[in-house]
């Protein structure tokens, strides 16, 4: 009787104890966090760009996985080594995928296409990526869609964990007009199980189209040509299904530079996608060009409580220089069919449940290390521009802020390769004049539809330098009737200055930085964190 009882008792704390695992794994948060560089759960560097997530089983366990494909270029390592030196061409190395179950935790399955592959089967690789991969039902075969030079190459596989083997190569040239797409995606309808190929006109890419891809002659082809756009030039065309509806999502011209994110929506995926060639800009994608990225591609969480999209942006800091990590992802919220893009530093992710919510260490500030301004601000060049994005110069003193006017302040700053040494990326806030000047450069950070700005306290940091005369120099925040400054002192190194125990209230603070200096004085600031220190709401 004894035994049976212990017996019951060891049946019972068992249950329980898988109770709980299992209570542990639906309510488990995982971080994502952007601005920095992403590894493999083993440690190792994700290099993965241009490329897409798409939903498999893993044949070596029989596990349904996201699948991960996307470029490992040889400058992604040299800038993640060294990100005081951008790179100015590409070197491709491999495609590489990684698989993972909650979208955080990535293992590596190794390359699954080489350049060696590619150039034994066909010419030199001078440009390879924006690609994407389709299960080919008629084949029962995986087959990868990327630009390689010219063209769009099909490479072919038995398993999503390749290898893949060069198959066919298509020259655009006698279905839209060029021989090649401009950037291209592939989509995979979650309802239809088909999949598509997302791409824009070769030349000035002012037309995007839709294919089906599939089977023709016995090779993996697209079947069809269907212009859903045409209107200015936009690249990074990538495609998402939600609630029934498809969204378009593409980029301005900007090269490797970051950019609104515009979208087009149907009920069809054929179209037609409204407004009629004229994309709208995703709201909240401004104040930082979508977290200094173009778009790249989407994930649908579908979880047990609801259903979240995240928004994958491609960051080509490699090329660029405009910050750190490569994959920069936020999650989409809608109100009705309008998209709202929520920039975030920091946030946690469910899978199981697909909620999202702010992480305790958000940093609430947007274009936080100014490289979301591409160029010398102000500029009468596309994009013409007389401010900051998500930043306000305001003169109280001297020559005005004043577009392609030569005594105009210039309110950004080309770091060298000294300052980068330092600081994030090729630019940062500039505070100077030839004149004698006093300035007021701010930024209201405040609560979004999506995102709320909860009270607590938080902490403004920042990096600073200086050279020359100044009469006062502070930074400062104010939010209802808290205020704090504090005064910098100057340096001709760069230094970091912060500012503990700020209080917000209502949702609402102004941070920024006063300046009154002699004629040619300057300061230069850069890498501006505003994260809560102790706000409850994001600790729970």
């Amino acid at each position: 009787m004894n035994n049976y009882i212990g017996y019951e008792k060891t049946i019972l704390l068992m249950a329980l104890t898988f109770l709980l695992a299992c209570h542990t794994a639906i309510g488990q948060k995982h971080n994502i966090k952007n601005d920095t560089f992403w590894d493999t759960q083993d440690g190792d560097p994700i290099y993965s760009q241009g490329g897409g997530i798409f939903t498999f089983t893993d044949p070596e366990d029989g596990v349904e996985k996201y699948y991960w494909y996307g470029v490992h270029y040889e400058e992604a390592e040299l800038y993640q080594e060294d990100p005081s030196v951008t790179h100015k061409r590409t070197n491709f190395k491999a495609v590489t995928c990684y698989t993972s179950t909650d979208l955080v935790n990535w293992e590596s399955k190794g390359p699954v296409l080489d350049k060696a592959e590619v150039e034994e089967n066909y010419q030199r690789v001078f440009w390879m990526g924006r690609l994407g991969v389709a299960y080919i039902k008629e084949m029962n075969k995986y087959a990868i869609l990327v630009q390689h030079n010219s063209n769009v190459l099909i490479a072919l596989s038995d398993s999503p964990n390749g290898p893949f083997k060069c198959h066919n190569r298509l020259d655009m040239t006698d279905r839209i007009g060029t021989p090649n797409t401009g950037d291209q995606t592939v989509f995979t309808d979650p309802d239809t199980g088909i999949s598509y190929l997302v791409y824009s006109y070769g030349k000035g890419r002012h037309k995007i189209y839709i294919s089906e891809i599939g089977v023709k002659d016995g090779k993996v082809d697209l079947l069809d040509v269907t212009q859903i756009f045409k209107g200015k030039g936009r690249e990074g065309n990538c495609m998402v299904k939600y609630n029934g509806k498809y969204y378009v999502f593409a980029s301005n011209l900007y090269g490797w530079d970051s950019s609104l994110a515009y979208y087009l929506v149907s009920d069809d995926i054929r179209g037609p996608y409204l407004p009629e060639n004229k994309m709208l800009i995703t709201p909240g994608s401004y104040d930082d060009y979508a977290h200094i990225t173009q778009t790249g591609f989407f994930v649908n969480v579908i979880g047990s409580q609801k259903e979240t999209v995240i928004y994958c942006g491609d960051r080509w800091a490699d090329f660029a220089g405009n910050g750190l990590g490569y994959n920069q992802w936020c999650p989409i919220s809608f109100d009705g069919e309008t998209p709202f893009f929520n920039s975030l530093n920091s946030w946690n992710l469910n899978e199981s449940t697909g909620e999202w919510s702010v992480a305790e260490d958000n940093n609430f500030v947007k274009n936080s290390s100014f490289e979301a301004d591409r160029k010398a601000i102000p500029s009468g060049v596309k994009p013409i521009q007389e401010q900051l994005l998500g930043w306000h110069s305001e003169v109280k003193q001297g020559n005005t802020i004043v577009i392609d006017d030569k005594e105009s302040p210039v309110l950004n700053h080309a770091n060298t390769k000294e300052d980068r040494l330092h600081v994030i990326g090729e630019r940062s806030l500039n505070i100077s004049d030839k004149v004698p000047f006093k300035r007021k450069v701010y930024q209201m950070i405040t609560s979004t539809p999506y995102v709320p700005l909860e009270d607590g306290t938080y902490t403004l940091s920042f990096k600073v330098k200086s050279a020359g005369t100044f009469h006062q120099l502070e930074a400062y925040t104010e939010s209802g009737a808290y205020q704090k400054t504090e005064n910098v002192k100057q340096s001709d190194n760069w230094k970091t200055i912060r500012l503990e125990e700020v209080n917000v209230t209502n949702g609402k603070v102004e941070i920024g930085f006063i300046a009154h200096g002699a004629a040619g004085a300057s300061c230069q600031i850069d890498d501006v964190a505003f994260v809560p220190s102790n706000v409850p709401a994001y600790q729970k």
